[in-house]
């Protein structure tokens, strides 16, 4: 064996030992089913009696928007952080709600007062809550991606079939033109045999500015007296609390919390290309380049090439996936200009900064090239030559009849069908797993879509579990 490969399985057993991950969790099964009703449907003429849990920076904004749509009625609040400056706008929009810091207690005690959730959350903890909301028969809306492992995906999406109960992802964009769009011009075989995508953030949204030669987390600070620090860390192994390192959107750069540029992006860019192209799983994720690479948090910059298949007559499509400043791919000519896209919603506390390349992506076929941004935004035939020879031949294409949100919230009332279900939300969230396992593990990793597993690499294929559940959160797992 030579160096390189010592080196590379001792940073993967470092890795797995700083997550806490030391077996294989084969005997991890769907939980049992809940004795309280699932799947039951809202009365259409009623409105849907909705829990917020998550109610500051990202989850605040969810709760407005879900509120604006005039379909539901808050019932209850729940942060870890009740008492922060972040939590304060939407607790007092809602002064008469009760409070909960724990969302185990909240189900507790208002079960049968709530018909559904929104979950705003770190993505660490989307998996439990959510788990502990379907199997309680309630309707669950959860920002992207679904959950932090490969294995808390699939175990969601057995879930939403076991409950019967909506389920609806965060990818907002997935009800807004581009969905659309892509729907329309798929159908009408403007958008066919795509052989190759470049998908791209390259903008100045960066979480942290640690160093990438730390051998330890960041030291222990004094818990805020507001904080539920226990509940905040739920499934996780137990780190000390740091304010600079995990809170407040701090945590998207480690790899026991966060997914990185790529968790956090991937389903506003690439969400309409997995589902309308039918690609399911990779079989290979190969990190062409990582710069920083560490076992404690995500590369500075990254780029991640994807194989998927031949699928039902399509040709196999190679996906490339660049993050990071100074990591900005190549454009096709005849590109244009790329403007920052108004359907980014603003970081929180802060505000998108110009970058070279608008975060988005280019897609490639046999016949014809598009460019297009991320979130809402509708493809461009490029050059524009092309795309004015093509524009008497482009379908009509319908507008949405609701947002993400009104599609949940009417969803839960039998109105109308959820876009973004686990059903669909779920594969597309484990490409995102797969990923950042390759991102992680810093080797190119060979899938077997059939038995999902990794299988070049016995320690990588542990990492589709990560971590062994804190003690005393075993109970979604089981």
């Amino acid at each position: 064996m030579n160096s390189n490969e010592n080196s590379r399985r001792h940073f993967l057993k470092q890795a797995i030992a700083l997550s806490a991950a030391t077996a294989i969790p084969t005997a991890w099964t769907s939980a049992k089913a809940s004795t309280l009703p699932g799947g039951a449907r809202i009365s259409a003429n009623d409105k849907v009696n909705l829990a917020l849990i998550g109610i500051g920076n990202r989850g605040g904004e969810i709760a407005k928007e879900l509120y604006k749509t005039g379909l539901c009625n808050i019932v209850a609040l729940c942060d870890v952080d009740m008492g922060a400056r972040q939590t304060k706008q939407i607790a007092e929009m809602f002064p008469n709600v009760p409070r909960f810091q724990d969302y185990r207690k909240m189900f507790d005690k208002m079960g049968n007062q709530i018909d559904a959730v929104s979950i705003g959350t770190p993505d660490h903890s989307h998996f439990p809550i959510t788990m502990e909301a379907m199997r309680r028969g309630k309707h669950v809306y959860v920002e992207k991606p679904m959950a932090r492992t490969f294995y808390e995906c699939e175990l969601m999406m057995a879930a939403e079939k076991k409950y019967g109960v909506v389920t609806q992802m965060g990818n907002q964009g997935h009800s807004e033109a581009n969905y659309f769009q892509f729907k329309a011009w798929k159908e009408a075989g403007i958008i066919k045999d795509v052989t190759a995508v470049t998908a791209h953030m390259n903008n100045s949204r960066r979480w942290h500015e640690f160093d990438p030669k730390m051998t330890a987390y960041p030291k222990a600070e004094a818990i805020p007296s507001t904080l539920d620090w226990d509940t905040w860390l739920g499934v996780t192994h137990y780190h000390d609390f740091n304010a600079n390192a995990y809170h407040n959107g701090q945590w998207r750069c480690w790899y026991d919390f966060g997914m990185g540029a790529l968790g956090d992006w991937g389903a506003h860019i690439l969400d309409t290309i997995h589902e309308f192209l039918d690609l399911g799983l990779p079989t290979e994720i190969d990190p062409i380049y990582l710069k920083d690479h560490n076992p404690f948090f995500y590369p500075m910059s990254s780029t991640l090439l994807f194989k998927f298949p031949e699928r039902a007559g399509m040709p196999a499509v190679d996906i490339t996936w660049y993050d990071g400043l100074d990591n900005i791919p190549a454009v096709p000519d005849g590109y244009g200009v790329s403007e920052i896209d108004p359907n980014i919603p603003p970081v929180a506390g802060g505000k998108i900064q110009p970058a070279k390349l608008n975060p988005g992506k280019e897609i490639y076929s046999k016949e014809l090239t598009f460019k297009g941004g991320s979130h809402g935004s509708t493809l461009s035939i490029i050059p524009e030559e092309k795309a004015k020879e093509m524009a008497s031949r482009l379908p009509e294409v319908p507008k949405s009849p609701s947002n993400h949100f009104a599609n949940f919230l009417l969803s839960c009332m039998g109105k109308e069908k959820p876009r973004s279900p686990f059903s669909i939300a779920g594969p597309l969230s484990q490409v995102f797993c797969l990923g950042v396992l390759a991102q992680w593990t810093g080797k190119k990793l060979i899938f077997d879509r059939e038995k999902k597993q990794i299988t070049n690499d016995p320690i990588a294929n542990q990492l589709l579990y990560a971590a062994v559940p804190r003690q005393g959160w075993e109970e979604y797992y089981k």
